[in-house]
Parts: C-alpha cells; structure tokens; sequence
C-alpha cells in the first residue's frame, strides 16, 4: 500500500510538472513575441503598422493591412471548401460507410494528415495553378474578368488549404459522432425521421462540440500554413480584387523576410506574429462564445 501511494505521489509530480512546462512554453512565447514586437508598433504607430497598405522596408513602410486582408481571405475560401467536405466525409464514415472500404478510406484520410505542407505547395504549384491559369484566361476572353492571373491567387491557396485541413476535421468530427449514445439515433427512427433528418438534426447537434474543436483546428491550420502558401500565393503585397490574383498572407511575409531583415525591420516582422497570434486568439474566443451561447439556447 505504501509503494502504491508513493508512486501516486510521484505520478502526480510529474504530471503538475508537465502541465506547468505546457503553461510556460505558451507564457514564454507570449512574452518573446509582445517584448519584440509591440516597441515596433510603438515607433512605427500602431495605427500606421495596422491600417498601412504598404511594404516597403527599405523606405521605412511598414503597413500590413493587405496581409491581414489576405490572410482573412485564404482562410475563408478554406473554409468554405474544407469545412463542408469534411463533415460530410464524415457521417459517410461514420454512418454510410460499409466495413470493406472503412479502413483504406480512413487510411488514406490520416495519410493526409501526414503529407509534409511542402509537398502540398508543390502539388499545388504543378497540377492546381496550370489549371486555375487556363481558367482565368478562359474567363478573360469570355469577358468576365478584366485578369486572368498567373494561377497564382487566393483561389489556388484557398484549394489546397481546403485539403490540409481535412484530415483534423475529419478525424474530430467522426469521433464526435460516434461518441453519441446509439439511441438517439434510434430514437429518432423510431419517431418516424429519415435515416438523413435523424442524422443532420439528432446526430450532429449532440456531437456539437467535436465537430466545433475539427473546425477551430482546421481553422487554426489554415492561418498558420506557412509553405505551401508561399509557394501557391503570388508572395504579393496588395489588395486583390478577385480570387484569381495574388496575395501575400502574415505568416508568409514573416517567412520570406525575417532570413535577412534586421533593426526595425526585424522588428516589424515580430510585431507581425503579434498580429497573428491575436488574430488566432479572437477567432479561438469568438468560437468559444458562440459555443457558449448555443449550449444555453
């Protein structure tokens, strides 16, 4: 008895130190980040840094609001294209799929999840951006568009974000899913709902907060992919005014830049993960809010 309560205390040690090595990874980060950058955006002024639509370091410009724009733009259109293939991949897994094909299907959906970012952006720089240039110059001459684009654009990067972010969706969501009581499902038949209505209004409602952590998670992937974007975006400091033109996003303008920058330039690069890192925070809360609100409802 005495050698089991030891090694409970002992089990217990070493999961306070892991926990608090967690809590300290995040602290330091923060406390890197905001020592860095906010001097930055306090000499460049922090309305300038945020609101400036140019960048220009070697002319002391430091305006990041078109990589905001853009960044909020590759993060939409991968939502827009991941969330929705995502689950419903899911109830097909979960709830259509028959046993013969499960396992490769969910084979190939976590291989997904191992496939390196770069090798992402190289799928997307041969295969997708020949394709999304042949489109832009078919819609220009049929008069569409005004540009065409070289491929590319925030439609490209949208795509390709959309498949990276499939696999943490998928694997949450059906988890999610499988984790409800059979019986509500059951349930629900019984009452007379289609195999379809028991799923979408029974099923998914209670697995509510599986699916919201998938979409957080693919969302947070999706801002932060720093490769592949680069090598899909066009890298291009501007407002873009269709999806068929070039952006450049904040992970990817700290990337390219931050090998060679020094002083204040540097500088802005960090104050610019700032932004990125507040960014994540107000998109993680904002989700934990309506989370909130639709468990009172």
């Amino acid at each position: 008895m005495k050698s089991k309560a030891l090694t409970e205390k002992i089990m217990r040690v070493v999961f306070f130190i892991a926990a608090c090595a967690s809590i300290l990874a995040v602290a330091l980060i923060c406390i890197f980040l905001f020592a860095n950058g906010i001097p930055a955006m306090r000499e460049i002024g922090f309305v300038k840094f945020i609101t400036g639509d140019i960048w220009r370091p070697g002319n002391n410009l430091f305006g990041i609001s078109t990589m905001i724009v853009g960044s909020l733009y590759v993060t939409a259109g991968a939502i827009v294209i991941g969330v929705p293939i995502g689950i419903l991949t899911s109830v097909f897994m979960a709830m259509y799929c028959p046993k013969q094909i499960y396992r490769p299907l969910k084979a190939a959906t976590e291989l997904l999840a191992g496939i390196p970012s770069v090798v992402y952006g190289f799928f997307g720089l041969v295969v997708v951006v020949p394709i999304i240039r042949q489109m832009g110059q078919n819609l220009r001459a049929a008069g569409v568009v005004e540009k065409a684009g070289d491929g590319n654009s925030i439609l490209t990067t949208s795509l390709i974000l959309g498949m990276m972010i499939l696999p943490t969706i998928i694997g949450t969501t059906e988890s999610a899913m499988r984790a409800v009581p059979s019986h509500y499902y059951e349930g629900a038949l019984a009452l007379g709902a289609t195999k379809e209505r028991s799923i979408f209004r029974i099923i998914i409602p209670a697995a509510k907060s599986g699916v919201i952590a998938g979409i957080v998670l693919g969302i947070g992937r999706a801002v932060g992919e720093t490769m592949a974007v680069i090598m899909i975006a066009g890298n291009q400091p501007r407002f873009a005014e269709t999806i068929l033109e070039g952006i450049r996003t904040l992970t990817g303008n700290i990337v390219i830049e931050m090998g060679y920058a020094t002083g204040l330039h540097r500088e802005a690069l960090i104050a610019t993960g700032v932004v990125l890192f507040v960014f994540i925070l107000i998109i993680n809360f904002s989700v934990a809010l309506l989370k909130r609100r639709t468990d009172h409802e």
